[in-house]
C-alpha cells in the first residue's frame, strides 16, 4: 500500500507521542488521519480532498496551531478505493500513529468498514463524501459533511417525476454501496411519485465496457437514463452511448459535480441534469478558499474537496476547544466537541450536524450546458412533497 506522511511541521513529528494522542498531558503534536484513493482509477477524488485537509491544517498551523502554540500533523493513507486497504490504513493510523480524528474515508464502501473500526476504538470520523443513508447508523463517532443518499435519492426521484415530467426511466448503476444506494433511493422516490423504473442494469466496479447494458436500455424505450456512478465510469457510459446512437437524456448524481468529468467526456456532457450539493451564495471565505487552493495545487476543488476542507476545520476547532479546556487530546471529548458543532461558518455554507451525525442540508439541481453546469435551484422533500428552497 502506498502511503505518505505529510509533516506540516518537522518539530511536530519529533515531539509526537502515543500517550498524548490518547489523552496524555504532554504538549506534543496531535495527528489527524486521512484515508482516500491516492492512486488508481479514482485517485482524483482522494487527491482533491487530501489537498483540502493539508491546506486547512497548514493554514491552522500558520496561525499558531492548537492553543496558538501546538502544530497539527496530517497522516495520509492510500486506500486505492479498496475496503481491505482502507482497513489496513485505519489499523496503522489508530495503532501506530495514534490519530485523534479522521477525515474520510473517501468512498462509501471503505467508509462502512473503517466506520465500524473507528466506532469500536472511539475515534471521530468526518467523511466528505460517504453518502449512503446507513453510514451514520454505524454509531456516534461517525459524521459526514456531505448530504446523505437518503435526501439525494428523495429529491432526485421527485424532481425527475414532478419537474421533468418523466414517467418511465432506466438506471445503469455499479455494484457498490454508493451507486446501488442512490439507485434504490431514487427508485423508491420516483415510483412513490407515480413513475416507473422500467429497466435497471448493473455492472461490476472496474468495468470499462457498458455497451451490452446500454443496448438493453436502448430497446426498453425509456424517457431518460439515470447513472448514479463515479466519474470515470460515467465518462465511458456517455461516450459509449453516443457511439451506439443513443439520444436519450441522461440524469446523474453528486458524482457528476467533479470537474474531471469534462476533461474525460466533455464532448458528451451537454444536457445532463444532475443532483448535487446545494449552491450557496459565494462568500468571501469560499472565494478565498478556492483562490488559495488553486494557487497551491494548480487546480480547483470539487464539492467533496470543499466538504473535506470544512470537515478538517471542524475537527481542528474541536481539538483546540478540548485542549484549551483540559490540556489533553482526549478522543471522546473531541468527538463530543464535533457533535456540539453549531452554525459553523464553513466555506460550503453554515454547517450543522443532525443528532445522528448527518449533515443538515439541501440538494441542488444542475443542468450542463456543454461543459458548464447551470444551477436550476435548491430543493428538499418535506412529507413526500418536493419543495423548492430558492
Amino acid at each position: 500500500m502506498k502511503k505518505s506522511l505529510f509533516v506540516v511541521a518537522a518539530l511536530a513529528v519529533l515531539l509526537a507521542s502515543p500517550l498524548l494522542a490518547q489523552g496524555g498531558s504532554e504538549a506534543a503534536s496531535p495527528k489527524v488521519g486521512f484515508i482516500g484513493p491516492m492512486t488508481g482509477d479514482y485517485a482524483n477524488y482522494g487527491v482533491l480532498s487530501d489537498n483540502s485537509a493539508m491546506l486547512a491544517i497548514e493554514q491552522f498551523n500558520a496561525k499558531g496551531g492548537i492553543a496558538g502554540k501546538i502544530p497539527v500533523t496530517l497522516v495520509t493513507e492510500d486506500s486505492e478505493g479498496s475496503v481491505e486497504k482502507g482497513l489496513s490504513a485505519i489499523e496503522k493510523l489508530s495503532s501506530s500513529d495514534k490519530i485523534v480524528g479522521l477525515i474520510g474515508p473517501v468512498f462509501t464502501g471503505v467508509s462502512f468498514a473503517v466506520g465500524e473500526r473507528v466506532q469500536n476504538e472511539g475515534i471521530v470520523m468526518i467523511s466528505p463524501s460517504a453518502t449512503h443513508a446507513d453510514i451514520t447508523n454505524i454509531g456516534d463517532y461517525v459524521f459526514r459533511t456531505v448530504v446523505s443518499d437518503g435526501l439525494q435519492g428523495e429529491v432526485a426521484g421527485r424532481y425527475f417525476h414532478d419537474k421533468l415530467g418523466y414517467k418511465n426511466i432506466a438506471v445503469l448503476y455499479a455494484k457498490n454501496d454508493y451507486s446501488q444506494g442512490l439507485y434504490e433511493g431514487m427508485t423508491a422516490s420516483f415510483e412513490a411519485a407515480g413513475g416507473k423504473v422500467s429497466i435497471a442494469e448493473a455492472f461490476q466496479v472496474g468495468d470499462k465496457d457498458f455497451k451490452t447494458q446500454l443496448t438493453k436500455i436502448r430497446t426498453a424505450n425509456v424517457e431518460a437514463i439515470y447513472i448514479p456512478d463515479y466519474t470515470a465510469e460515467m465518462a465511458q457510459i456517455l461516450e459509449q452511448a453516443t457511439q451506439l446512437g443513443i439520444k436519450t437524456p441522461f440524469l446523474s448524481c453528486d458524482g457528476f459535480s467533479n470537474p474531471e468529468i469534462y476533461n474525460l467526456a466533455g464532448d458528451f456532457t451537454d444536457g445532463v441534469i444532475y443532483v448535487g450539493p446545494a449552491k450557496v451564495k459565494e462568500s468571501p471565505a469560499f472565494a478565498k478558499f478556492v483562490s488559495d487552493y488553486k494557487a497551491k495545487y494548480g487546480v480547483g476543488p470539487d464539492s467533496f474537496a470543499t466538504n473535506a476542507y470544512d470537515g478538517t476545520n471542524i475537527l481542528l476547532a474541536a481539538m483546540d476547544k478540548v485542549y484549551k479546556a483540559t490540556g489533553k487530546f482526549d478522543r471522546k471529548a473531541i468527538r463530543d466537541a464535533v457533535a456540539a458543532t453549531k452554525d459553523f461558518a464553513g466555506v460550503s455554507g453554515v454547517v450543522n450536524f443532525a443528532p445522528n451525525g448527518d449533515l443538515v442540508a439541501y440538494q441542488g439541481i444542475y443542468k450542463v450546458n456543454k461543459t458548464t453546469p447551470e444551477y436550476l435551484g435548491t430543493y428538499t422533500v418535506v412529507n413526500g412533497v418536493l419543495t423548492q428552497i430558492d
